[in-house]
């Protein structure tokens, strides 16, 4: 691709964004609205190998009318154009929110379709400052503070250097006309009023306040970025310990923490400033506790030295007793049973209790469990062998000192498979089964 120049404010903001690379194909995401009209067309002049996504959340009458307007504009310019309209269910909760999140999952589908490799978000400088009105009402750290970033993933927003007023000028030289969502002046949402009453109010009594909200918005994102890039540097080393965690300072810990939950599987934003803090608590504490539960299902939990987010254990595979005669051997995820007895497998219930070998008399399972330092978000998935009704063996902690074999005779050699993965590497953490320091514990 060879970039076309232009004499234009706006359309070499978005060039000397350097956001999007020349061998970039690019998916416009075009509501329809000024501003991402104004992305697609300036990309489009610019000579880049653009294709254009649109979603029709069907909130209001008149939506498909707007997507036969996109569809207008991409015909004319010859740009594809991925269109789909909402037939599911609204996401419960806020609308503005509901919507949000159908259409990044939509732009996600879109993206693969034409194999793009960035998605442009059409996002000003005005956007930037209301967002961060917004935060600073809602209570924010300085993640809100820095508004919304340039680049994250594959979202590039090559506009957040042009206001909102040099859009209009851009559209209106091109004889341009571009649908008004109405939403965007109805006061019953809270950016409306920042934008429409707010903004304004502060402007006429201390002008050029919104210049400096935004000034502050970039010194923000710099300190912000070099925050996450010290997190990074943790991350890239390996596993962080609940040691490490107590030698960062406080913004860099924050930001292991939420990499550590977005690597389990949980969704940004969703961490909120309480379960930040009782996790840096957890970490930080010489005597531990019980955990921190998080959104999503999710829970955080130190184990020794390490600390984990996990998700809730599912049973995909039901594992199943391997048993078979043998005189002993040396295979550390079985154990040896007296010959003879009915062996099932089973799991953890309330009363159990068991005699360890190598320990001093009946002890609760339960006593166990903790004194082995199984996860209690484990315990209840942790596949148990019983003789009867009788609790033989719980793998990797201990085996019942009344129904293990003698060294040398013949004997059950008892296993579990599949054992499940998160189990399994318990397991091989745990000190080999029916050795006295294990068992005792």
């Amino acid at each position: 691709m060879q970039r076309r120049e232009s004499t234009e404010p706006f359309v070499e903001a978005i060039r000397h964004s350097d956001l999007i690379r020349a061998e970039d194909r690019v998916l416009v995401a075009v509501s329809g609205g000024p501003d991402s009209t104004a992305l697609l067309i300036a990309l489009h002049e610019l000579g880049f190998d653009i294709a254009a996504a649109h979603f029709d959340h069907a909130l209001r009458n008149g939506s498909e009318e707007v997507a036969a307007h996109v569809g207008n504009l991409c015909d004319r310019l010859g740009v594809k154009l991925v269109t789909e309209r909402r037939t599911s269910p609204m996401p419960r909760g806020s609308v503005q929110a509901g919507a949000r999140a159908l259409r990044y999952r939509f732009l996600e589908r879109a993206r693969d379709e034409v194999g793009g490799g960035v998605v442009a978000l059409a996002h000003t400088a005005d956007d930037v400052v209301e967002g961060v009105v917004l935060h600073l009402m809602r209570g924010c750290g300085l993640p809100g503070l820095r508004g919304m970033p340039a680049l994250r993933d594959f979202y590039v927003r090559p506009m957040l250097g042009v206001r909102r007023a040099d859009v209009v000028e851009f559209l209106g030289q091109r004889g341009i006309t571009a649908h008004d969502d109405p939403a965007n002046a109805n006061l019953d949402f809270a950016r409306a009023r920042v934008r429409h009453v707010l903004l304004p109010a502060l402007e006429r009594d201390c002008p050029g306040i919104s210049a400096r909200f935004l000034g502050a918005a970039r010194q923000a994102s710099i300190t912000q970025e070099a925050i996450e890039s010290a997190a990074e540097g943790w991350l890239s080393a390996g596993a962080v310990a609940r040691e490490d965690l107590a030698e960062m300072p406080e913004p860099v810990a924050v930001e292991v923490i939420k990499h550590l939950y977005r690597r389990a599987g949980g969704s940004q934003p969703a961490l909120s400033r309480a379960h930040l803090g009782q996790m840096l608590r957890l970490a930080r504490s010489e005597t531990g506790g019980r955990g921190v539960d998080l959104p999503g299902g999710r829970r955080f939990r130190i184990v020794g030295h390490d600390m984990e987010i996990v998700a809730p254990v599912e049973r995909t595979v039901e594992p199943r007793l391997e048993v078979r005669d043998c005189r002993g051997c040396e295979d550390p995820q079985a154990t040896h049973l007296k010959s003879g007895l009915a062996v099932r497998l089973g799991f953890r219930a309330p009363g159990l209790r068991m005699r360890p070998l190598g320990g001093r008399g009946s002890r609760k399972l339960q006593d166990i469990l903790v004194d082995a330092r199984i996860p209690r978000e484990d315990r209840d998935s942790w596949p148990m062998v019983f003789a009867g009704d009788r609790l033989a063996w719980v793998p990797g902690v201990a085996v019942d000192a009344d129904l293990a074999s003698a060294a040398g005779e013949l004997s059950l050699h008892v296993a579990i498979s599949p054992m499940p993965d998160r189990l399994l590497s318990k397991v091989a953490r745990l000190e080999t089964p029916n050795s006295p320091r294990e068992e005792s514990s």
